[in-house]
């Protein structure tokens, strides 16, 4: 076996490449990172602009989508604990990400747009946390210090096609291509991942890792995860996660208003973040294996406030590509360290343990868009910049202080 000490991620990429179930889950993480950098930046935008909901009707689309996710990830976390079957549940997911896509090309309406954004996307993000679910189970097998590299590499490939997917859209953009094409596009992607589910998805009962149903009831499990030191930690985690949820709603706002500034430059910059966190994402595991996971969460909230409270007042110049560092940075630390942290939560329950990352997401979704809305409707996007700044530093420093004696 690889020494996990030597590098700074060579162990985990190789544990992550000889691992048929560790590559699996890369795939699958890779191919909907490819569809999610193809269309997100742009959802915002296509809110407001396009299909007329305006800031305050975005917001409540974003906070509705929230809500179904949440519901979503908890049902089906639980019950593929109940189950130990994840391989349907995975396909159906997929399925759901085929059908949004299809109907964004195919009836690109605002009723449409609608049920995609609220119901069919929510649903499809349960595969992530089912691809966590997956990649914990099959770390067992290898030594415990690697897990949290092992993580960080399988999330560093969700940010990888930023990389190449999203200058390539700049490119198409600038040549004259409309924004609704990322949906047709992202639609064959979705198809090469359920067909990928489909064929190295090891079937229920024949995996290479051991995992028994659960035999908690529905209520037992929710009690579980509702514990007040559970709940209260996931929130924080949550508050933190607000600001690359504000992040990704404002970009295209922000840059929209500025003249000679569009979709490329949308694209370009997104696609910068998110490359170059895929390196600082395979370091940072080794850079800072003696820092606690709270100090860590810490220190990336701050780089990632550094890049979201600027953004909006450097839009008009050069020093905006500035940014882009300190919010790799802090992105590369708020996006993977909380993963392990959430799974150790709920250690024995790697369904449920997944989808408190859901919960996570629905608490920062809900603050980012009561940050978006108060903003919107105070001043602008400069403060809803602000108030994100506020509440992500507020989060980071309430698990700091909720953990002190365990860290």
């Amino acid at each position: 076996m690889a020494d996990l000490s030597l590098g700074p991620a060579p162990g985990p990429a190789r544990l992550v490449l000889r691992d048929p179930s560790l590559r699996l889950a890369a795939i699958v993480l890779a191919l909907q990172g490819a569809v999610i950098c193809s269309y997100m930046p742009y959802v915002s935008d296509l809110a407001v602009h396009r299909f007329g909901f305006g800031d305050a009707g975005y917001a409540v689309i974003l906070a509705l989508a929230s809500a179904v996710s949440v519901v979503s990830a908890v049902a089906v976390g639980i019950r593929t604990d109940q189950t130990a079957r994840r391989r349907g549940m995975a396909a159906r997911a997929a399925a759901a990400l085929v059908l949004a896509m299809a109907l964004m090309s195919l009836l690109p309406a605002a009723w449409s747009f609608v049920l995609v954004a609220v119901v069919l996307m929510p649903f499809a993000g349960t595969i992530f946390g089912q691809v966590f679910a997956m990649a914990r189970l099959a770390a067992f097998a290898h030594p415990p210090a690697a897990r949290d590299g092992v993580m960080s590499v399988i999330r560093a490939l969700l940010a990888a096609p930023f990389v190449v997917v999203l200058p390539l859209w700049s490119l198409a953009f600038a040549a004259g291509a409309g924004v609704m094409a990322v949906f047709p596009v992202s639609l064959v992607v979705a198809l090469v991942m359920l067909a990928v589910i489909l064929r190295l998805w090891p079937r229920d009962g024949r995996a290479p890792w051991a995992e028994a149903p659960s035999g908690l009831s529905s209520r037992a499990a929710l009690a579980e995860i509702g514990r007040p030191r559970t709940l209260l930690r996931v929130i924080a985690l949550g508050a933190v996660n607000a600001g690359p949820t504000l992040y990704m709603a404002l970009t295209a706002l922000v840059l929209g208003q500025v003249p000679g500034r569009g979709a490329g430059d949308v694209a370009l910059y997104v696609g910068l973040v998110a490359g170059l966190e895929v390196p600082f994402m395979l370091l940072f595991p080794a850079l800072m294996r003696a820092v606690p996971r709270q100090q860590g969460i810490l220190i990336g909230a701050g780089l990632y406030a550094l890049h979201l409270g600027l953004m909006p007042w450097l839009a008009h110049g050069p020093w905006l590509w500035l940014l882009v560092l300190p919010a790799a940075m802090g992105g590369a630390l708020t996006l993977t360290l909380p993963i392990a942290y959430l799974q150790d939560l709920l250690h024995d329950r790697p369904g449920a343990g997944a989808s408190l990352m859901a919960v996570q997401r629905l608490s920062g979704d809900v603050i980012a868009a009561l940050c978006f809305a108060a903003g919107t409707l105070l001043s602008g996007y400069a403060l809803a910049a602000a108030f994100g700044v506020v509440v992500s530093l507020a989060g980071a420093l309430a698990l700091l202080i909720a953990d002190r004696h365990r860290a």
